[in-house]
């Protein structure tokens, strides 16, 4: 029977000229390449971190760019929205049956769902107590301290961020007929 393989003798004289082995040092050798393989394999793991991290924190800012860049858009369109509406308010009574005011009234109606649509809603304020970070006070008259007694104009808020603070009129907590009494008395020069 043959082989593919023939062995071939060594001679006794080359196994001898082989340094010694010596075992405590292999294993010296194989601690130091299980502590580097150790080091790598810690390495990878702190950068596949900061690559997810990475990647989080990029999803992160186009995201927010993206609502930036909607709260602009729309930020922009409101004095439209404002002027419409000041329109519709203010049509005299013979032309409110005409064809082109109702054209008018859906154009409005279709903006204002397109502004509902992207998640712009509208800051109640009107009779509400005043909140500095929802309303912006632009004067003061007599009435119940701290109410909101008139809009000025609208408020919105995109999601939770206020993008357009309600600009309102504020009570100053006099009765409203208190200015007529405290001159009643008075003599008139």
């Amino acid at each position: 029977m043959t082989t593919d393989r023939e062995e071939t003798p060594v001679p006794a004289d080359a196994a001898a000229s082989d340094p010694p082995v010596d075992l405590a040092q292999l294993q010296q050798e194989l601690e130091q390449e299980r502590e580097k393989a150790q080091s790598f394999y810690q390495n990878w793991q702190r950068s596949a971190a900061d690559f997810q991290n990475y990647k989080r924190r990029i999803e992160d800012e186009r995201s927010e760019a993206a609502r930036f860049a909607n709260a602009a858009l729309i930020i922009n369109l409101l004095p439209l929205a404002d002027d419409l509406e000041r329109a519709l308010h203010n049509v005299d009574t013979h032309l409110a049956g005409l064809t082109w005011v109702d054209g008018i009234r859906i154009i409005h109606r279709k903006f204002q769902m397109l502004l509902e649509m992207s998640g712009v809603q509208e800051i109640e304020a009107d009779g509400q107590q005043f909140d500095p970070s929802q309303h912006e006070a632009v004067s003061q008259t007599p009435g119940e301290e701290g109410k909101v007694i008139a809009v000025v104009q609208k408020g919105y808020r995109l999601g939770d961020r206020v993008i357009r603070p309600a600009m309102v009129v504020v009570g100053q907590g006099e009765p409203a007929g208190s200015e007529d009494r405290s001159t009643e008395g008075e003599p008139s020069t």
